[in-house]
């Protein structure tokens, strides 16, 4: 489902001469003896989840559907960005759905507050909030906001339908509410962190709403297990991704960018840079990640990549198959003289500007750029590919020394902004 090309990237290094330190790493993460290795729960999943309660999932959603014109999804970080990357990658910008997805909770922005409030007063909306500590400040914040305008709108009894929790087995502040007010309940696991969390009920509840097959979903993740379970560097494109990551930094690229070709594609960018930003930017190491959407963004950044200060390589996601595709028409008058393209698919234009920007910035601007490429963007290859990036991401991580799965620097903003709040 996923192929890995380092072709286009010209390390100075091989690859397989890493194949002793990968092979250490794989031991770790599978026998899970690394650093937070209580956060490995993600490794197995696809073998190890929650039958029963995935079950209950896809019920809830069938009764959810039938009654939201508006899902209403409150969370920040993990808590919403694999939602959203999973349902527009897999049915893009605008889905043909009965329900509409809104996210909140993930700002403290007053204007979008206030502007989603005054959009759902005259829909019909349900709530799924999702925090494992129920104390998140941006989520907690619009919780309470949105759990008063819902209990004046359709009265405590009714909020019992509309309002779902997804947070702690046991702890902290949600559990002991969704007990007391008879809320429909779901549990992020112990051992899974939040941005690794998209493939638990975190993720896999708006999916199923929203009319995703959260069935292929697990089965793309199984198959990608069963695929990425070992430590051979010929056979294991995620660990080739990690290394080449290595080896390029080694090198002195410290910047990389995720290039992707198609809109509905960016969110995944979003949810990659969570995932590889707060699992490796530690201790002073780690690769800075940032993305980009070509071809729109090669109008704003295209200069300083191809004649800028070699600071940072690409990594391009390309799909061979597209969601959608149409051929460009022919126009009898011609004044644009655009003509030349019609016939030809829109999908194989963007694939010839990938070819042409790939040559530009390689060729010509040096720039190392590596190749993942992806089947479609279907529910199963998106189960597939969240693997495979959780896989290079914990090997490109325990190869530099870091814990993958903790975030300690972003307390630091947290304490700051609750002693400007005046909370004790």
């Amino acid at each position: 489902m996923i192929k890995f090309n380092e072709s286009h990237a010209n390390l100075k290094e091989n690859i397989n001469d890493y194949q002793s330190e990968v092979s250490k790493v794989h031991k770790m993460i599978h026998e899970k003896t690394g650093a937070g290795n209580d956060y490995l729960g993600w490794v197995d999943w696809a073998d190890n989840y929650d039958k029963e309660e995935f079950d209950r999932i896809l019920k809830v959603a069938e009764k959810v559907k039938d009654k939201a014109e508006v899902l209403l999804v409150c969370g920040i970080g993990g808590s919403y960005l694999g939602a959203r990357a999973a349902i527009e990658m897999i049915q893009g910008l605008y889905p043909k759905n009965d329900t509409e997805v809104i996210f909140i909770g993930n700002t403290f922005s007053s204007t979008y507050m206030v502007q989603v409030l005054d959009y759902i007063k005259d829909k019909s909306a349900v709530l799924n909030v999702i925090s494992k500590s129920g104390t998140t400040t941006e989520t907690a914040l619009a919780f309470r906001i949105l759990k008063q305008a819902f209990e004046a709108k359709y009265g405590k009894e009714e909020c019992k339908e509309r309002i779902i929790v997804t947070t702690d087995r046991e702890k902290g502040t949600l559990k002991p509410l969704a007990d007391k007010e008879g809320y429909e309940k779901f549990v992020i696991p112990d051992d899974i962190g939040g941005r690794y969390s998209v493939i638990t009920p975190v993720g896999l509840l708006p999916m199923a709403i929203m009319g995703i097959d959260i069935k292929a979903v697990m089965k793309g993740l199984k198959q990608a297990y069963d695929d990425l379970n070992t430590d051979d560097l010929d056979k294991n494109h995620a660990y080739r991704y990690a290394v080449a990551r290595r080896i390029l930094q080694n090198e002195g690229y410290d910047v990389e960018m995720l290039i992707t070709y198609d809109s509905h594609m960016t969110l995944v960018a979003e949810w990659w840079k969570q995932l590889f930003g707060e699992s490796e930017g530690k201790e002073e190491k780690g690769i800075l990640p940032t993305s980009a959407n070509f071809s729109t963004d090669l109008h704003s950044l295209g200069q300083f990549i191809q004649e800028g200060k070699k600071v940072l390589f690409e990594t391009v996601v390309t799909v061979e198959k597209p969601y959608l595709d149409m051929e460009f028409p022919y126009d009898e008058v011609n004044s644009d003289g655009m003509n030349y393209l019609s016939g030809k698919s829109l999908d194989w234009v963007n694939k010839m500007a990938f070819e042409g920007t790939l040559e530009a910035h390689e060729v010509t601007g040096g720039v190392p750029n590596l190749i993942i490429n992806l089947e479609d963007t279907s529910a199963y290859t998106f189960g597939y590919m969240c693997q495979f990036f959780f896989m290079a991401c914990a090997m490109t991580c325990y190869m530099i020394d870091i814990n993958p799965f903790n975030q300690p620097g972003v307390e630091v903003y947290k304490k700051n902004m609750f002693r400007l709040l005046g909370k004790n």
